[in-house]
């Protein structure tokens, strides 16, 4: 689905959308709008309007940057322990593959919807929509 960026609406008729205050909010797994409604319905699906201030949350694209900037996180907080651990000491494999991996899919899956949250909350203060779906002829 094509992502565009509001250039419809004159700077000036648009109330101002700091960036931090975005990104603090949907981190926080909140409606970047108002702060206040559930950003998300479950696990990950985006609530399609804000609980408090009937926003639609449901247009900002996260797509593919979540598990990205996920792995990204994950990979910096595992590899860095992991590699300091075995300069300084020796493990036996099962015991490294005993504790990396789990390590891996726990911190994934937890981060996994902040970073979607926060994502979402950078989409919204810098006002990059979904375009609207085409509507078929009757």
């Amino acid at each position: 689905m094509p992502v565009i960026l509001r250039d419809d609406v004159p700077p000036a008729a648009e109330p101002s959308r700091p960036f931090m205050t975005g990104l603090g909010c949907g981190f926080t797994r909140r409606c970047p709008g108002c702060g206040k409604g559930r950003l998300f319905d479950g696990y990950l699906k985006v609530r399609p309007a804000c609980d408090a201030c009937g926003a639609d949350n449901d247009r900002y694209p996260a797509d593919d940057a979540p598990p990205y900037f996920t792995i990204l996180l994950v990979g910096h907080l595992v590899v860095g322990p992991m590699l300091w651990l075995h300069a300084i000491t020796t493990w036996p494999l099962w015991q490294s593959m005993s504790v990396f991996p789990p390590a891996v899919v726990a911190l994934t899956l937890t981060l996994l919807p902040f970073v979607k949250g926060a994502v979402i909350g950078a989409a919204w203060s810098l006002g990059i929509v979904r375009e609207p779906e085409p509507t078929l002829p009757a």
